[in-house]
């Protein structure tokens, strides 16, 4: 005979009353948040923080309770911070090295020429790229003087994408506090 041994106040499936089944409305939310954080990590992917917030605006509505509305108002007032630190600090940082706007604009428009002529990893050599060669431009050939934009740039652009990265996730972890009280 085989006795099975249970702690003592362990939740077993016949005890765990208090714990409620995932929804598939819910599954869907955090795959859409998860693409969402993930098209902010690796901009090529549509995404983005709007979508996270679109995510938790959606489970909202779905549950129709004050709870999710609370969690959603909060989540949405994160990522709004977000959008506008991620534009205001790397901007002043780019503002401050006294790179000009048709610089930015080159290394724009060489990222999006980039995406097409290489793909997967064409943005990532399109935007560097463009930035150097208008700085290089400008700077009358001077190359340290184009390297060292480059660097300010690509900076600016990994500080651009932690900041979005943070709000999304700080409103993701809110989703979750939100699921665990309702």
């Amino acid at each position: 005979m085989v006795r099975a041994y249970v702690c003592p106040g362990a939740v077993t499936p016949a005890s765990s009353s208090s714990v409620r089944p995932v929804s598939l409305v819910e599954v869907i939310v955090a795959l859409v948040i998860a693409f969402g954080i993930a098209g902010i990590i690796v901009p090529i992917l549509p995404g983005g923080a709007l979508l996270v917030a679109a995510a938790i605006l959606g489970w909202a509505i779905w549950l129709g309770e004050t709870t999710g509305w609370v969690i959603f108002g909060i989540s949405a007032a994160l990522i709004a911070v977000g959008l506008i630190t991620k534009y205001a600090i790397p901007g002043k940082h780019l503002k401050d090295s006294g790179m000009p706007l048709s610089t930015q604009v080159a290394g724009g428009l060489l990222a999006i020429v980039g995406f097409f002529v290489i793909p997967v990893v064409g943005i990532f050599v399109g935007f560097p790229l463009g930035i150097f060669l208008a700085e290089l431009r400008r700077h009358g050939g001077d190359t340290v003087a184009a390297k060292t934009s480059t660097w300010t740039a690509l900076k600016a652009v990994g500080l651009f994408i932690l900041i979005d990265a943070i709000a999304a996730t700080l409103a993701t972890i809110t989703w979750v506090v939100g699921l665990f009280l309702t």
